[in-house]
């Protein structure tokens, strides 16, 4: 069965009556004097998960919204755009979808609203966000909320014709890239969740001095890269592009999280027959997607903006981030299972999910990603002692 993206909407009004019940822990607002347009820029592939919720608030509260309007971009793009439209005075990016990447170049130069001073207008986080999503709310700064949550990876994938006996260890990785050249492959971190996920894991994978500090702590990670870098024909700029090579037959064994392995093959991008692997001593690399708002954007529209993050954060709204597995499981929110999910994403996650997962996720530690300017200069010296050397 393949299943093709959907924007989840069929059943809305039966949705927004629900959302209009005040929930407890959410806050309640004045609607604007005229319905606003709000546009939506999407860094990080999280209107996959949360479109429909977008499109459910449109529908639930038109006097707030006379509609979104989306775009998608570049995450390493973003952050100069919005900081040459602040300093024209001419902001038209309303609300920010970001994934760590953007949200932490974002607070480098300070872009983002400081929400800190809207806590009233906001639910109660720590009381609605899953524990280790609330974790990860905390590398906003209070500048951004958690809307979706998934903990990631790094994990391989591999074609089992192709790869009989998959590396169990990093050691063992790098022995396969060296017999097996150009046949292992991933994406530029600042571009890739899965790329950053795997720069950020392998300091546990390969018992680094400090895991939270790339600077000073990761002498064995940087060596490994430039090791494995020597077996490795290009990065890809993203991660859909690596899919679609180790889809192609170009790549055997690519970087990968949960949701990145189970989507694609809903998608047919990747054989449904893949499979999937830890490496000996991982830690988990939880992830996050974020709602920030640039500064710039008007009084009228962050109090609109306040009000579409409490709605998305309720769980029947949350729920639809169980998509198709593209950030499995998806939901930040407390409470939200899969049976509440669109009958869709039930049927996907059926198919091609992993029994194994539950247990993975079980048993092995959780590790938030690193903090905002560290993760800047993770990204700087891959760019720098890695990236570079494919050009």
């Amino acid at each position: 069965m393949k299943i093709t993206r959907r924007n989840f909407v069929g059943g809305v009004a039966g949705m927004a009556g629900l959302s209009l019940i005040p929930t407890r822990g959410f806050a309640q607002a004045k609607a604007p004097s005229a319905p606003v347009t709000i546009t939506v820029v999407d860094v990080a592939g999280n209107l996959a998960l949360t479109q429909g919720m977008f499109e459910n608030y449109a529908a639930a509260k038109p006097e707030w919204v006379s509609s979104f309007a989306f775009t998608k971009a570049p995450a390493p793009e973003l952050p100069s755009k919005i900081k040459a439209q602040q300093a024209a005075g001419k902001v038209d990016i309303d609300l920010v979808l970001t994934g760590t990447d953007a949200l932490s170049a974002g607070l480098d130069q300070g872009l983002w609203v400081d929400l800190s001073a809207h806590k009233a207008s906001l639910p109660n986080l720590e009381s609605i966000l899953l524990p280790q999503a609330f974790k990860m709310q905390a590398l906003a700064k209070d500048q951004g909320v958690v809307i979706t949550y998934y903990p990631s990876g790094p994990l391989i994938e591999y074609i089992p014709e192709r790869v009989a006996t998959p590396p169990k260890t990093a050691a063992e990785l790098l022995e396969w890239t060296k017999a097996n050249p150009k046949r292992f492959m991933y994406a530029r971190p600042a571009n890739s969740g899965p790329g950053r996920t795997f720069l950020m894991g392998l300091p546990y994978l390969l018992g680094d001095s400090d895991p939270r500090d790339p600077v000073n702590g990761w002498s064995k990670t940087w060596e490994y890269l430039k090791a494995l870098g020597e077996n490795i024909e290009y990065y890809g700029t993203g991660t859909t592009q690596v899919m679609k090579e180790l889809g192609e037959g170009t790549r055997d064994i690519v970087v990968t999280t949960t949701g990145w392995d189970i989507n694609p093959r809903v998608l047919g991008i990747v054989p449904a027959e893949a499979k999937v692997s830890t490496l000996e001593g991982f830690h988990w690399v939880t992830d996050a997607h974020y709602a920030v708002i640039p500064k710039g954007v008007s009084e009228e529209k962050v109090a609109v903006l306040l009000d579409v993050i409490n709605f998305i954060l309720q769980p029947q709204q949350q729920a639809i981030a169980f998509d198709e597995g593209y950030f499995y499981p998806g939901p930040a929110a407390k409470g939200v299972t899969l049976d509440m999910a669109p009958q869709e994403s039930q049927d996907a996650i059926a198919e091609f999910g992993r029994p194994e997962y539950e247990d993975w996720i079980a048993n092995n530690p959780l590790e938030v990603p690193l903090e905002p300017a560290k993760l800047v200069d993770a990204f700087r010296i891959w760019d720098e002692q890695i990236g570079a050397s494919k050009g």
